[in-house]
């Protein structure tokens, strides 16, 4: 990251993209999450940049500011199945990442779209789980991604547990101790199962440092938003030509009122996570009130795409080349963004899911006001 800093006046989306380019080596690619939890790093992202812990997070937050996190759970997604025999013949292994429970009118109730690895060895239908297992899809369809639809007699996310892993991201060397990741990669606060990867920005929280938060006079407030496995596609072509993968959230009216109170007394409005974004923007309307209900969104935020409620955001630090990238520099700056990554390479931040974190404000800078 040494060329000379980007042109303002023209943020084209695959020049912001190739400004921000760099190279990661492999050992800063977090394969496990700091213990405890908010002992990660947390990078200030302002002028100057700061280097602390997560456990400051207090020092630079203030009574009356509101989070909002992601209550979306991660589901065990990952589904060992298998083709039924019939005359000898078959019951060759394939591996299902069951990506959403979809809204099919035409196909009726509990479809899902999924992945299968190899998709060629797939049939008319698999049974899914150990031998002797129950559970039974039956392949109904086919998407422009080449993901499956599957349609099961009834709604197989209870029986998940049992027979699924959970889906931990490709860079991460899972092992075989699956019991511990089924804790460690979900947040403390996760509620609503349906995410087949975390929202990870709210990893770094303790329900000690969430208690600390409550007794400073920092509100909180909870939208769901279901990660999907495009998450971890990076941007392959130009810019424009991306297609965004779709994720289903939801806003209750109690969040989308406390919001909008909130804003209208000028108090802070704190997003933990570029999922918490998503949701906000896709549903803030002309007047810039944040609407309840529920929908799919493949909102794209890039460099010049305003970001109208989160004042502050909470993410990790992201894949060189992914929207997540081009969505935090349209939050806070290119050149800031640039810096800040400029940082954490040098200062030896650990990326990705399970990595550090940092805090970026919309406009202006941000400093910690007592940090010992």
């Amino acid at each position: 990251m040494s060329d000379p800093p980007l042109n303002r006046d023209a943020l084209d989306p695959d020049a912001v993209l190739a400004h921000l380019t760099f190279d990661l080596p492999q050992d800063r690619i977090a394969q496990s999450g700091a213990e405890p939890r908010d002992s990660s790093r947390l990078m200030v992202v302002g002028e100057p940049i700061q280097h602390l812990t997560f456990r400051d997070l207090p020092a630079l937050l203030r009574s009356g500011d509101l989070l909002v996190f992601n209550e979306s759970r991660v589901i065990p997604a990952r589904v060992m199945a298998r083709k039924p025999l019939k005359d000898g013949f078959g019951g060759g292994q394939v591996e299902v990442m069951l990506l959403r429970e979809e809204g099919r009118a035409d196909l009726g109730p509990h479809i899902w779209s999924a992945y299968l690895k190899p998709a060629r060895r797939a049939g008319p239908e698999l049974l899914l789980g150990p031998p002797n297992s129950p559970h039974r899809a039956e392949i109904v369809g086919q998407l422009e991604d080449g993901a499956r639809l599957l349609r099961f007699a009834y709604d197989i996310k209870p029986h998940l547990d049992s027979i699924g892993r959970l889906p931990l991201p490709p860079y991460i060397d899972a092992g075989d101790n699956d019991e511990r990741w089924r804790e460690r990669y979900q947040t403390v606060y996760a509620r609503e199962p349906g995410s087949v990867a975390a929202p990870t920005a709210g990893l770094h929280f303790t329900p000690e440092l969430l208690a600390e938060l409550d007794r400073m006079g920092v509100g909180r407030t909870a939208i769901t938003l279901h990660v999907g496995a495009g998450t971890f596609r990076p941007i392959s072509g130009s810019v424009a030509d991306h297609v965004m993968h779709a994720e289903r959230y939801s806003i209750s009216a109690a969040t989308a009122e406390a919001i909008n109170t909130a804003r209208a007394e000028g108090r802070r409005i704190v997003a933990v996570g570029t999922t918490t974004v998503r949701a906000l923007e896709s549903a803030v309307d002309t007047a810039g009130q944040v609407q309840p209900g529920e929908g799919d969104t493949q909102i794209f935020i890039t460099p010049g795409t305003p970001v109208r409620v989160p004042d502050l955001l909470i993410t990790n630090l992201h894949l060189p080349g992914s929207t997540l990238l081009l969505l935090v520099a349209a939050f806070a700056g290119v050149e800031r963004i640039r810096a800040a990554y400029t940082a954490a390479l040098h200062g030896d931040y650990r990326f990705y899911s399970l990595g550090d974190a940092m805090i970026l404000e919309r406009c202006g800078a941000l400093t910690a006001s007592t940090v010992e």
